[in-house]
């Protein structure tokens, strides 16, 4: 009897810890061979075009592009399977069974992951691809989201659940939001407000000129901007009324200068 070739996999995400715990779980699976690792869209796009693998796993929210784009830019005729690893909200989920994508929705357990890829084994061994038509519809449909969210008025506050009950932060009083794993915690002149969502969610919803994005895990509101101070190396950190310090990523760095006119 003849072995199966192994399942070329590849691993897209920017953060580190996420890469490290898929490969040690693709570690466990016989049937899979890990070709690459890459921590940001323009590695992925080189990496798929150039190894050919059979099976991706794309996350979705990355600092330099979307793993949406990432597909856009290949140029291959047929593509690897795809699972999602996404941390998305309930339409993006609703969306991908709809187009039947495997998803991992993070934070996801490991009996999860081991469900998915029984499943993409069993297609990827039977030579069943994903249809090329639903990964179009896909994306679309997630684009129009993504735009329709861009487009809608500017949210006036924030629903915080606690307990049983609902109250409501007003936009305005936000001085600035940070990311703590999976949760985002939104920081008013009162108290701090931890809520289930990613910034990138956030930053749209939102909608607001005076808040902006100066790093993947920090988002300012410039009304409470205090000064932003230049280091000899080259470095910017911005300082809030409240004496607060945080430092603008390089990824963040032309976008807030350019919004500032500095």
């Amino acid at each position: 009897m003849l072995k199966m070739a192994p399942i070329k996999v590849i691993i897209i995400d920017d953060e580190h810890l996420a890469r490290k715990r898929l490969a040690n779980l693709i570690d466990e699976v016989s049937e899979f061979k890990l070709l690459s690792q890459c921590s940001n869209g323009e590695q992925a796009i080189k990496e798929i075009e150039d190894l050919k693998p059979d099976l991706i796993f794309l996350d979705i929210e990355m600092k330099d592009m979307t793993g949406f784009d990432v597909l856009e830019k290949l140029t291959m005729e047929i593509l690897p399977t795809i699972i999602f690893v996404t941390a998305y909200d309930n339409y993006a989920i609703k969306a991908f069974d709809s187009f039947a994508f495997d998803y991992l929705l993070k934070p996801f357990k490991d009996q999860r992951f081991f469900e998915s890829v029984s499943k993409v084994i069993e297609q990827i061994r039977l030579k069943k691809r994903q249809s090329s038509d639903n990964l179009i519809q896909l994306l679309a449909t997630i684009e129009q989201r993504e735009n329709k969210l861009k487009d809608t008025h500017a949210l006036q506050s924030i629903p915080i659940k606690l307990g049983n009950k609902i109250s409501f932060l007003k936009i305005k009083d936000i001085k600035y939001i940070t990311a703590s794993g999976y949760y985002a915690e939104i920081y008013s002149e009162e108290k701090k407000h931890l809520i289930r969502r990613s910034l990138a969610n956030l930053i749209l919803e939102i909608n607001n000129d005076n808040f902006i994005r100066i790093h993947r895990s920090t988002i300012i509101n410039l009304e409470y901007m205090y000064e932003i101070i230049n280091s000899s190396f080259g470095e910017m950190d911005v300082k809030m009324k409240d004496g607060k310090l945080f430092r603008i990523s390089k990824s963040y760095k032309k976008d807030f200068s350019k919004k500032l006119n500095i």
